[in-house]
């Protein structure tokens, strides 16, 4: 009796650890924003965090990874990143609003990719940024997470809740 249970607790263990590798941080879609890539078609892990609200912690970098394929040709991207702070939309100094090309790579993530992208083409978005010390701690917050086109069009978009520790 006691070796199924402990066998029934691997499976359980192991079965729970590959859904959050192979689905990464759960992220809601930007609501009524919409984006030429579903969330659902989006594969996106934030370092450190697998449910939000994910925890910022002061003096430490957090990595975003997304993987999506887009359905056209895109020339360039362009990041807008803010937080939501008592419906108060914060921009995320140093991300906001820079070019989203030079963190664009194949789908195995180390290929420089860059702009313009091919529709159909696999490709990995990688970004950190530095929760600096002066940041004050937040307790509620929603970080919303878009990819751009000229033009302001939405190609992808999440949002996470997130705290400042």
């Amino acid at each position: 009796m006691f070796s199924s249970n402990l066998a029934l607790l691997v499976v359980v263990v192991v079965g729970c650890s590959l859904y959050g590798i192979a689905h990464g941080t759960v992220v809601e879609s930007c609501g009524s924003t919409r984006t030429l890539v579903p969330i659902e078609e989006n594969t996106v892990d934030i370092s450190n965090c697998e449910v939000g609200p994910c925890k910022l912690k002061r003096r430490t970098a957090v990595s975003i990874n997304q993987k999506f394929t887009p359905t056209e040709d895109i020339k360039s991207l362009d990041t807008t990143v803010f937080a939501k702070i008592v419906g108060l939309p914060l921009p995320f100094i140093g991300v906001d609003g820079t070019s989203a090309c030079p963190f664009l790579f194949a789908e195995d993530g180390e290929t420089k990719l860059g702009c313009p992208l091919k529709a159909g083409v696999p490709v990995t978005y990688k970004r950190s940024f530095d929760v600096l010390e002066i940041y004050p701690k937040i307790p509620s917050m929603t970080i919303h997470w878009e990819l751009q086109a000229k033009g302001g069009r939405s190609i992808t978009c999440f949002e996470v809740p997130a705290k400042i520790v």
